[in-house]
């Protein structure tokens, strides 16, 4: 069955699979992910995560149940180092547990082993998002939230990094991502949402919106029917 489930927005998300969630701003993107990280209360529906209800959790319960949360504008400690960084997402105290993390997110992300001792606010932008989405695996989540990935990089890192969430989502984690950048977003999507003023204007196969860009225009202004 479905590993994330909301029945205000009717999202389901498989282990395995990646959700681009896009729409304008304003659309309801955000607030999507907030509700199911317990970051934002809601009264109608519910949020399941493998059959278990998320609804009242704090956002340290919901990770626990196995979220990962990467937030836009990455959010690193800056004074801390990469691995104490690293350490905090591990919400895990035994020692050898975190090292055995540890090492799973240095196949990932090599250069993080390369840069640990480095105070995160010296990396460059591209590093810190990799920082961001490595922290958040620290918690070895079944799911994993992506706010803004490609917010203020340059589009080669931005493709770099999806891929790395691509072959994430190969080895079995479930990722919902948010993302101004339509068409990178697509590239590595199975499928695309298209929320619009807080209801899903389109839903379907990434591969039936790459490329069409006036689809999506439509699909971004809520398609013919709502404008009348």
């Amino acid at each position: 069955g479905p590993i994330v489930g909301t029945d205000g927005v009717a999202l389901t998300l498989e282990a395995g699979e990646t959700l681009a969630l896009i729409g304008a701003n304003g659309a309801g993107k955000s607030s999507t992910l907030k509700a199911i990280l317990g970051m934002a209360s809601y009264t109608q529906g519910r949020i399941t995560l493998d059959g278990a209800d998320l609804k009242g959790l704090k956002p340290f319960q919901v990770v626990r149940m196995g979220v990962g949360y990467s937030p836009e504008g990455r959010r690193v400690f800056p004074q801390l180092s990469v691995l104490d960084n690293l350490k905090v997402g591990g919400i895990s105290r035994a020692a050898a547990e975190v090292s055995e993390r540890l090492a799973g997110v240095y196949e990932y992300f090599p250069r993080l082993r390369e840069r640990a001792s480095q105070r995160a606010g010296s990396l460059s932008g591209g590093e810190q998002q990799m920082l961001a989405l490595a922290r958040a695996l620290m918690s070895r989540p079944k799911v994993l939230l992506v706010d803004e990935l490609s917010l203020g990089l340059a589009p080669l890192i931005v493709r770099r990094l999806l891929e790395n969430l691509r072959h994430l989502a190969d080895a079995g984690l479930g990722v919902l991502m948010v993302e101004q950048h339509v068409e990178q977003a697509l590239r590595i999507a199975d499928r695309v949402m298209v929320l619009a003023r807080g209801r899903v204007s389109f839903e379907g196969q990434a591969r039936e919106l790459a490329g069409q860009r006036d689809r999506l225009a439509a699909a971004y202004l809520g398609g013919s029917e709502e404008r009348r």
